[in-house]
């Protein structure tokens, strides 16, 4: 949108908050205009000036509205009224929902009042908002929109280091492809405390990366850190199956069964892992009545791949895993 655009934009909205007595109205038309430029700060001028003026017409408004307008639009009002937390909650659900639109270019996002009293825990609840919908972030174009939530990052993180908040905030730069963030982000949390979810996200990142041997390290860490985790001893197991050692991984699961016996996706996992290595018709057996109770079809079909791989096994048996694969 051009700047003239905006301007009319604007100039439309205040008409309908103060002559049509619309300011939920206005709003709407506001935020669109931030959609379209949303480094503008006219519309964010707007919105200030409204709820300086209409506070409690707004508020009755927007009160129980979900829509993204809404949101984005609260998300500023709480910036102004001080609650860096929620702003930056609500922002990240935004983004969340419409990360095709650089929200965090917002002028109140990179302002020094922001960036100076958000905690580090409401930022990392935020960027965890923004990857809820499982968009693809991995682009250079969404790289450019969220440049100002990683300087955010770098900012708070260096003030205010809480190592399960740095762990869940390297989840963004890892989606994004910022590997190097990533690794920053665990690296500034392990300086403070040594804990689990620094040693898991570190073994993601890796993971994502192809680095096996690295991944299998720092899930080795995580262990260290909280040994009766059965889904770190999961989570290890799936990296050495995919290095194509199951005995390995079914040691490693059996280890983690013995935390949590009836943990259904360790029983397919259980089962996957012996057959592969063994060829035990009784274990896929298992896996085929385990495996339509795995959520996640995509590790359900991996688990299935991996074992009617096994050495000499029924094809009557291997013929019904693959139509469980294919629904």
């Amino acid at each position: 949108m051009s700047n003239q655009s905006v301007a009319a934009g604007v100039s439309l909205a205040g008409v309908m908050a103060h002559c049509g007595g619309s300011p939920v109205g206005a709003v709407q038309l506001l935020v669109g205009a931030i959609a379209s430029a949303p480094a503008a700060p006219e519309p964010y001028d707007a919105l200030a000036e409204l709820w300086q003026d209409l506070r409690s017409e707004l508020k009755e408004g927007l009160e129980g509205d979900g829509s993204l307008s809404a949101v984005l639009a609260q998300a500023y009002f709480l910036f102004l009224e001080g609650d860096m937390d929620d702003a930056v909650m609500a922002l990240g659900s935004v983004t969340g929902v419409r990360p095709d639109v650089a929200w965090g270019a917002a002028p109140w996002f990179g302002d020094a009042r922001f960036l100076g009293a958000v905690s580090a825990a409401a930022l990392a609840e935020a960027c965890l908002r923004t990857l809820d919908y499982g968009h693809d972030l991995d682009t250079d174009e969404m790289r450019k929109r969220f440049e100002p939530w990683f300087l955010a990052l770098d900012v708070v993180s260096e003030r205010d280091p809480v190592p399960e908040s740095l762990a869940a905030m390297a989840r963004l730069p890892r989606a994004c492809g910022q590997y190097e963030l990533s690794f920053v982000l665990c690296d500034r949390a392990d300086a403070v405390d040594r804990v689990m979810w620094t040693a898991v996200a570190r073994a993601a990142t890796w993971r994502v990366l192809g680095d096996l041997d690295q991944a299998a390290a720092s899930f080795e860490c995580a262990l260290l850190l909280d040994p009766s985790n059965w889904s770190l001893y999961l989570d290890l197991a799936d990296v050495r199956a995919e290095q194509g050692d199951f005995a390995a991984a079914a040691g490693l699961v059996e280890q983690g069964l013995e935390y949590e016996p009836h943990e259904v996706t360790l029983r397919a996992a259980n089962a996957a892992y012996r057959t592969r290595l063994a060829g035990s018709p009784d274990d896929l057996r298992a896996l085929i009545t385990l495996a339509p109770k795995i959520a996640n079809a995509t590790y359900r079909n991996l688990l299935i791949d991996y074992a009617c791989a096994g050495p000499k096994l029924p094809r009557t048996l291997v013929a019904e895993a693959h139509r469980i694969r294919k629904n």
